[in-house]
């Protein structure tokens, strides 16, 4: 091959050398869904309202972005304490940021690999050499020692981009880590509050079963009088009973219930059930947000870390393709060494010697595994824009859900008010003709069992309206990430 033809060969090598270029498809982040709404039927302005604490009308506001501490607008200090307990107590913070600092140092071993190697050798030996290797007689040895000092210098040129593309899918990585913290964040939050308001719910629930067994008490000692003066018979005393030690049954199950989310709870804070201070949590401590915000569709995308971690996954897989296709083009390798050599320690700096070298390697055989390195990248990356996009439908979907069920939660509420409140008018008004012994057993033990169900269904319904609110905080991102809303900041950088 003629001078004329090498430089030709070698003119693509020198350019890409020059340009900075990087094989494989530069990431552009995934377009937002073009909607601009979250449900099928459009939503009401306000959500019904029911005259108690907590059953307020709840007010929809599109275009408002969600607080960074959502949790506050729950009126509650012990819950403010609760999360801020959790956040700094919970190990699943605490590995969550442990990964993340993983990530952080890998990728500046990565960006080592931008530089030149520098590496001091030193050495010493002592050796035995036969004449017979110099034509000498095999006798005629020499004894000698062997002192040797050096720098050596070596350096990959990365002329297709493959190193780049690396450090850009370990730069993704940690974008990935970041935002799995951020949704560490959010979902120990969220899980906090719905337990403390699950906690209340079912201490609301036990205080009105033993309010109801107070009063089933006192019908029976009114109805085993009522016996004992001949109005009623023995059948009737032992309906009572029955029915009094029946209400009795249900107090243990949810006792046993309010302490596995005492005991959850105190996980969440990272304590030991035995270790966590009651806190005594009401229902009636918490303020109902009556505004809601509601970020446009198209900026959910940017506000859910979940989300925001898949595009992180989404940009690593891409760049893997990057760093597989680099890996089919030839590799330029540039090494050096300067130093000394002498046979004894006093003369070792007296004399340099030195060395230049560069390699060129081209794979051309590898049966066929560096190709195929390359398909599995591609269907990597065709996995994770899936996942990408599962991801993006399932926030859209837990979006749509929480806002569907905060309406169809207020018109609950305001039903079982209505039926407790009805149970209880019914319920004092047999209370008062049984006493007279104007109506049966029966009809009082059917009226008690409808206050007591009307009861817990109301509580129930109530803490679901806490509870859904807190949902949709969730949904839409909780407002902890705002500060990477402008793009995968350490991936781009890469890029």
């Amino acid at each position: 091959m003629s001078c004329y033809k090498t430089r030709r060969a070698l003119l693509p090598l020198l350019i890409a050398a020059a340009s900075g270029c990087a094989v494989g498809p530069d990431f552009k982040t995934p377009a937002a869904p073009e909607t601009d709404r979250y449900t099928a039927q459009p939503l009401p302005e306000q959500t019904a309202a029911t005259p108690v604490a907590g059953g307020e009308a709840q007010t929809f506001k599109p275009g408002q972005a969600v607080p960074e501490q959502w949790w506050t607008l729950f009126g509650s200090d012990k819950l403010n304490k609760l999360v801020e307990q959790a956040f700094a107590g919970s190990p699943n913070v605490e590995a969550a940021s442990a990964s993340l600092r993983r990530a952080q140092e890998n990728l500046k071993a990565q960006r080592g690999a931008l530089f030149p190697s520098v590496d001091a050798n030193a050495s010493a030996q002592r050796q035995r050499a036969s004449g017979a290797v110099l034509g000498q007689p095999a006798n005629f040895a020499t004894l000698y020692n062997l002192y040797n000092a050096s720098v050596d210098v070596s350096y990959t040129l990365d002329l297709f981009g493959g190193v780049r593309r690396g450090i850009e899918a370990q730069a993704a990585a940690v974008d990935f880590q970041r935002f799995q913290l951020q949704a560490t964040y959010l979902t120990l939050a969220a899980n906090v509050v719905t337990s403390g308001v699950t906690e209340a719910s079912l201490r609301a629930q036990v205080s009105a079963t033993e309010d109801i067994v107070a009063a089933f008490e006192r019908q029976l000692k009114i109805t085993e009088q009522q016996f004992e003066l001949g109005s009623v018979s023995s059948a009737d005393v032992l309906s009572a009973r029955s029915n009094l030690a029946s209400i009795r049954a249900t107090l243990p199950t949810l006792q046993r219930q309010l302490s596995a989310v005492q005991n959850q709870l105190a996980v969440y804070l990272g304590k030991l059930p035995s270790e966590r201070e009651s806190t005594n949590f009401e229902l009636a401590e918490l303020t109902l947000p009556k505004e809601l915000p509601l970020s446009v569709p198209s900026e959910l995308v940017r506000q859910r870390p979940d989300v925001r971690a898949a595009e992180a996954s989404l940009h690593q897989a891409q760049a893997q393709v990057g760093v597989a296709t680099a890996n089919l083009f030839p590799q330029l390798s540039i090494s050096g060494s300067f130093g000394s050599q002498a046979a004894t320690s006093g003369d070792l700096f007296d004399d340099h010697i030195w060395n230049i070298a560069a390699g060129l390697t081209q794979p051309l055989f590898h049966g066929g595994a560096l190709s195929a390195q390359r398909r599995a990248a591609i269907a990597g990356y065709d996995q994770a824009a899936a996942d990408y996009r599962n991801t993006v439908l399932t926030a859209f979907q837990n979006v749509a859900d929480a806002l569907r069920a905060l309406e169809t939660d207020a018109e609950s509420l305001r039903a079982q008010y209505e039926a407790m409140t009805a149970a209880q008018t019914s319920l004092d008004l047999t209370e008062k003709q049984y006493a007279l012994g104007s109506v049966s057993y029966l009809n009082l033990l059917t009226a008690q069992r409808q206050y007591q169900q009307a009861r817990i269904n109301y509580l129930q319904a109530l803490a679901s309206r806490y509870q859904d609110t807190a949902a949709l905080f969730q949904a839409l991102g909780g407002g902890l990430n705002t500060s990477s809303s402008n793009g995968v900041a350490s991936a781009t950088a890469a890029q």
